[in-house]
């Protein structure tokens, strides 16, 4: 299948600007041209986009992205260091979470605790001794 600039956009979620731009730092190869010279990205095109939108939302740096798009054009001989990439950003994205359940532990905690106070059911010191502002 082959998609249109507007069409890939649409089914990746990236702006046209976006795509225009990963063709122009070298994370997208120039996808193929259809007979009038527009750009027609394929399925294979798109489940890279796909892919590289993952890693942005991992919180990938553009040259890590880069680098990691270089090493793929360059096939299985490069696969030990493209996996150690995304061994390196599972570590991250892993501490991340790790960061963000403690902040949502303490979210939950404090929603509970005005529960309580709402229902008249706490002592207002409590949450001071547990080291939790109130």
């Amino acid at each position: 299948m082959s998609y249109s600039i507007a069409e890939a956009a649409r089914r990746s979620g990236l702006s046209i600007d976006t795509l225009r731009y990963y063709e122009r730092i070298r994370l997208l190869e120039p996808p193929a041209r259809d007979a009038a010279g527009r750009r027609a990205y394929s399925d294979g095109d798109l489940a890279w986009l796909s892919f590289l939108t993952k890693l942005r939302t991992t919180g990938m740096p553009i040259r890590r992205m880069r680098e990691y798009a270089s090493l793929r054009a360059q096939g299985a001989a490069s696969a030990g260091r493209r996996k150690a990439i995304l061994v390196e950003q599972r570590q991250a994205v892993t501490e991340r979470i790790a960061e963000l359940q403690s902040c949502l532990d303490v979210l939950d905690y404090k929603i509970t605790n005005y529960e309580r106070i709402e229902r008249g059911m706490v002592d207002i010191a409590a949450p001071r001794e547990r080291g939790v502002p109130a």
